[in-house]
């Protein structure tokens, strides 16, 4: 985790997402500012996880094809590069098709970061590195996903779009340090590959997983700017994003030190869904204090969940196919975040904001059906 590409994968990962978390919040308000809807303003992230999720079934094929290297490159300029234009209109017929050029490109990063953070560490460091990894993917988000719509507000439109795209970009230089393509280090006692079908067989209880912890989290995420004031919203999404960094590291740290890769699901799922049950009972009557205590609960439960699961899937894919595991987990995660957000926002519509997130409670808790099926087989060598 010391050498230079891991180190080079850390810089480009934290720059690349750092021009998404930026304009994540702010781009619909832009469409919104031209007198678009709340719906067609919001379709411009819908239609930005849509190519992002069809991508990332195909990049297992393209980094056999290009490398690792190449379709970084790529990614970054295609996650950046055409934000720039959006500040020439903010109509949607501009911003949709932006937003599936963008959409691919981020595809291909989630997919190609992560599986490229997997072959460039021994098996045995897996789980830590991965950890790491998503504090790189975190940190930025942390900080750009408010402060982008503090940026927007003071600094105005042109400055915050012109930085998003400028962000990505900046990646390059970092990725170029990478080699073109990465020989996975082998785990002892793990089979140098994995039928595909016995793989996906083997995939269905993490993706299942994740599918539905990503889908109540990100209804938590979306809801809670909603349902509360600005102030409450950003300290209870601050306590979330900060907490989930906690639960990546330290769910990686158990996973590699302590043999426990595949077994740290089922209690992640347990506070998460005690989280969202928390932040209920504050909207409801506790007030403020449980609101952002049980978002910390939710973001913690959500980092250990995330973690996990994609040790796991690296585990059970075997030497080789980082890519594929990549792409499953990732496709998961996506999904369930735009899954989730328009499920929780319509329970919210129909019934009220507590019961939006009795409902995330509820999905985290039915999932711990499946969270025994992580459990490490015989013949797979852990963390």
């Amino acid at each position: 985790m010391r050498s230079r590409p891991f180190r080079a994968v850390l810089a480009a990962t934290f720059a690349a997402f750092g021009g998404y978390a930026l304009l994540l919040p702010v781009v619909p308000l832009w469409v919104a500012s031209d007198g678009a809807g709340p719906a067609l303003a919001g379709s411009a992230t819908g239609v930005f996880m849509a190519a992002t999720v069809i991508t990332q079934l195909g990049v297992p094929a393209l980094l056999r094809a290009v490398g690792h290297r190449t379709a970084l490159i790529g990614a970054a300029l295609a996650l950046g590069g055409p934000a720039a234009l959006l500040v020439l209109t903010p109509s949607p017929w501009l911003a949709m098709p932006v937003a599936v050029v963008r959409g691919t490109g981020f595809g291909v990063l989630t997919v190609a970061g992560a599986a490229l953070v997997s072959d460039l560490v021994p098996a045995r460091m897996r789980g830590r590195a991965t950890g790491i990894y998503g504090v790189a993917i975190g940190l930025p988000q942390l900080v750009l996903l408010t402060g982008g719509v503090w940026a927007w507000a003071h600094l105005g439109p042109t400055t915050v779009l012109l930085a998003g795209a400028v962000l990505p970009p900046l990646a390059i230089p970092a990725m170029a340090l990478l080699p073109r393509r990465v020989a996975p280090s082998p785990a002892a006692g793990t089979p140098s590959g994995v039928d595909r079908r016995a793989f996906l067989a083997a995939a269905v209880a993490p993706w299942l997983v994740m599918l539905v912890c990503a889908a109540s989290a990100g209804g938590v995420i979306t809801v809670l700017p909603l349902a509360q004031s600005a102030g409450v919203a950003a300290a209870a999404l601050f306590a979330l994003t900060a907490a989930q960094l906690v639960g990546r590291s330290v769910s990686g740290e158990l996973g590699d030190r302590l043999g426990l890769t595949g077994l740290i699901t089922a209690p992640s799922l347990v506070l998460a869904a005690l989280g969202a049950g928390v932040v209920a009972w504050g909207l409801v009557d506790a007030g403020t204090p449980a609101v952002v205590a049980g978002a910390g609960l939710v973001g913690l439960g959500f980092g250990g969940v995330q973690n996990d699961t994609l040790v796991t899937l690296f585990v059970r894919a075997g030497p080789g196919r980082s890519g594929p595991a990549s792409s499953v987990w990732n496709t998961a995660y996506d999904a369930g975040t735009g899954l989730g957000a328009t499920a929780l926002s319509a329970v919210l519509g129909a019934a009220g904001a507590p019961w939006a997130f009795v409902v995330a409670a509820l999905g985290c808790a039915l999932t711990l059906g499946s969270a025994p099926w992580l459990t490490p087989r015989t013949g797979e060598t852990p963390g």
